[in-house]
């Protein structure tokens, strides 16, 4: 079977699976389960003879040798058993459910696995699959996995200005289903780029580090570096299922390429004495941070600044409010300026995350050492969002609305940079003299405002008013849960 019948056949069931009720984030929990348990069983056979710590009786041929209810009782068997093993095998399998009710129908997805040789299949193969379920899911609204889904483009775009070099490691703290890693491993396996085996190995096993807090996303990751050849099949996961908040970060990196997860407050959420759920805000106290809030994304930033190296680069998906923000914000926002280079800035048009009403921008920046010099000499802006229009189904970003950004950017040699009119330079005497030292700049007319002509098609202008109406219904929930409870209206 080739490639692309291959991809229609699982979409295809996919789609037999929906009419029971079964969503793509659910499918694809159950495809990653017995697709690990395939490939293991491959990894086991003739030529590769791998121990794959998978105990007896529980394994890929203990399930193809049932159907119906006797599979269905002993998958759920094998997942509970599976998700108490150590190492990749336990993350993959961890709290794992069994989301598929009907018995005949787990039986033909058992079948549909085993008729393959999944590891005759190349990397690029099994892992366009897999991004490609990824992507249906975010796409799915009603799930909520869009806010763990980076556009690739964007990521592209990211990876092509910070240009992570071999042997180097690369982070993310929320790191959602791995697509900045993905992004980062295709650059560094592009045509062109020779990596000898020890740079093959480390990439495979060493070069990434990340946090994932949520069980089920974090296993659609693992999952993900896996079928793109990262990863070991009996070792430890490389992204731990943990809040990277927390505490100081265990090790320094070279490259943090991330987007946190959106939203102003961390928050965890608690059940009262009525039963109801109830969200208390969490501040961090870190004698790393430069100052102690509530704010996610803040919080997120002053960690990206303690997981760098000296001269390590960031490239880091930012909403709005940290360019602009007053009280911890503007603090921080100064501390970052003295403290690192921070030296470009891309302003995000809107219209192209799956979370809606999200207005945010690429803050890249390069640690520097605590020496008291002001280590940012001054910004180069690039406004991606004045009179650009695009959604996610008619009008979605491509990596060629990205390449004049690329290209002013400059990464072959960022010092050497030349002004146009979407690319400009704010030196930090400027920036320092704006209130509050916002970096909330734009320059450009829109000149939607002038002319009726030059509005966007109706469908656009109709997505932009929705997110328009979805960010302020988004800061007065948040103003809501910031005041006290006796100050809310109910």
């Amino acid at each position: 079977m080739n490639t692309s019948t291959l991809v229609q056949k699982v979409w295809n069931f996919c789609n037999t699976l929906r009419d029971d009720g079964v969503g793509y984030g659910d499918y694809l929990e159950q495809l990653t389960y017995l697709l690990f348990l395939k490939l293991a069983h491959e990894y086991a056979q003739e030529p590769y003879n791998r121990d794959t710590h998978i105990p007896k009786g529980y394994d890929w041929a203990s399930l193809t040798s049932k159907v119906g209810e006797p599979l269905e009782a002993h998958y759920l068997a094998t997942l509970h058993k599976l998700g108490n093993e150590p190492g990749m095998l336990g993350a993959i399998f961890l709290k794992a459910l069994n989301k598929i009710q009907d018995p005949a129908k787990l039986s033909r997805l058992v079948q549909l696995i085993d008729a393959e040789s999944w590891i005759s299949l190349d990397a690029d193969t099994k892992g366009d699959l897999y991004e490609g379920l990824l992507q249906k899911n975010a796409e799915d609204t009603k799930s909520g996995a869009g806010q763990y889904f980076t556009p690739r483009v964007l990521i592209d775009a990211m990876v092509a200005c910070v240009r992570p070099e071999p042997m180097k490691t690369i982070a993310d703290p929320a790191c959602g289903t791995g697509g900045f890693f993905l992004g980062a491993y295709n650059w560094l396996t592009r045509p062109g780029a020779k990596l000898d085996k020890r740079q093959k190995e480390f990439l495979r096993g060493q070069t990434f580090h990340g946090n994932e807090i949520v069980p089920n996303t974090r296993r659609m990751c693992l999952m993900n570096l896996f079928l793109h050849n990262i990863g070991e099949l009996d070792g430890e996961p490389s992204v731990e299922r943990s809040d990277a908040l927390i505490s100081e970060p265990k090790r320094k990196v070279d490259y943090v390429l991330a987007n946190p997860p959106f939203g102003k407050k961390s928050s965890m959420t608690i059940t009262n004495e009525e039963g109801e759920e109830d969200k208390e805000a969490l501040t961090y106290e870190r004698q790393d941070f430069w100052e102690t809030t509530s704010n996610k994304q803040l919080n997120f930033l002053q960690h990206i600044v303690s997981m760098l190296k000296m001269d390590g680069k960031a490239a880091v998906v930012l909403p709005d409010n940290v360019l602009f923000e007053g009280g911890a914000g503007e603090k921080i926002r100064r501390k970052l300026l003295l403290n690192c280079d921070v030296h470009t800035i891309l302003r995000l048009p809107t219209g192209i995350f799956y979370a809606q009403g999200v207005k945010a921008n690429v803050v890249f920046f390069d640690a520097k050492p605590k020496d008291g010099q002001t280590h940012t000499k001054g910004i180069w802006f690039y406004d991606l969002r004045t009179n650009k229009h695009f959604t996610l189904k008619t009008r979605p970003l491509k990596l060629d609305d990205l390449q004049d950004f690329i290209t002013c950017y400059n990464p072959e040699n960022r010092h050497e940079r030349v002004a146009t009119d979407r690319f400009k330079f704010f030196s930090y005497e400027e920036l320092m003299a704006r209130d509050k030292a916002s970096l909330d700049i734009f320059w450009l007319k829109d000149d939607s405002l002038d002319n009726l002509d030059d509005l966007p098609p109706p469908d656009v202008l109709q997505q932009e008013i929705i997110e328009h109406l979805e960010a302020a219904l988004l800061a007065f929930r948040e103003v809501s849960l910031s005041l006290p409870r006796s100050e809310v209206v109910d």
